[in-house]
């Protein structure tokens, strides 16, 4: 999977970061054998796990806060442009954006966070795990930050917000500043959700002439 991002990333910075817990520190260290910087934030369980915005806070710390900022998390399996994508966030101005996929399933939809945009694409509604989704319109986990919104996360924290899913700073930033959905065509699988993870596995298997399999395995 990382591999995978890592293609996609490169087409707009060869600058990566990729954090991850004690656990498995090690292991990241000899996959990237010096390709990227890896940040080891000495969790060991999900008891002291940092979370999602708890470790971008971890990684910013150590690298600072004045460069705009790519995060992309690591269970995202796109084909999309993040050359387009950067472009198109760069017509925005001063703002920060999210890569949007319509999934098309309100059953689907209750897992994620589903975004309400107006006519230029500016986000109005963002709502975290709805109930009763309004549209299918999900925000994926792909941010693009404008520098001079990064810092606004260390406020985020601060005001007691909660540190784990990376979509509820999201949804408490476009209430202060712009933040756009960028809307993508192509496929997305969510493979942190143990169907999607066999869909992606069944889909890649088929493009390799691969029989498909009715359950996930790593042989």
């Amino acid at each position: 999977m990382l591999d995978w991002i890592l293609d996609r990333v490169a087409e707009v910075t060869d600058d990566v970061h990729v954090v991850t817990n004690g656990r498995f520190a090690a292991d990241f260290e000899g996959w990237s054998a010096g390709r990227v910087t890896v940040h080891d934030d000495g969790t060991t369980s999900n008891e002291d796990r940092l979370g999602a915005i708890g470790d971008v806070r971890f990684v910013l710390e150590r690298i600072g806060t004045g460069d705009d900022l790519l995060v992309v998390a690591g269970d995202n399996l796109f084909d999309y442009s993040l050359a387009d994508y950067v472009a198109w966030w760069r017509g925005k101005g001063t703002a920060t954006a999210v890569a949007l996929h319509d999934v098309g399933d309100r059953e689907l939809a209750k897992r994620y966070a589903v975004v309400e945009v107006d006519e230029d694409d500016r986000i109005v509604g963002f709502v975290e795990k709805p109930e009763e989704p309004r549209s299918t319109l999900c925000a994926t986990a792909t941010y693009v930050y404008h520098r001079a919104h990064v810092p606004l996360l260390e406020r985020y924290l601060a005001e007691g917000n909660s540190p784990d899913q990376p979509g509820l700073f999201l949804a408490w930033l476009h209430e202060r500043e712009p933040v756009y959905g960028y809307r993508f065509q192509g496929d997305w699988l969510d493979i942190g959700d143990r169907t999607q993870l066999l869909e992606a596995d069944n889909r890649l298997r088929r493009r390799h002439g691969l029989p498909e399999r009715a359950e996930y395995a790593l042989d």
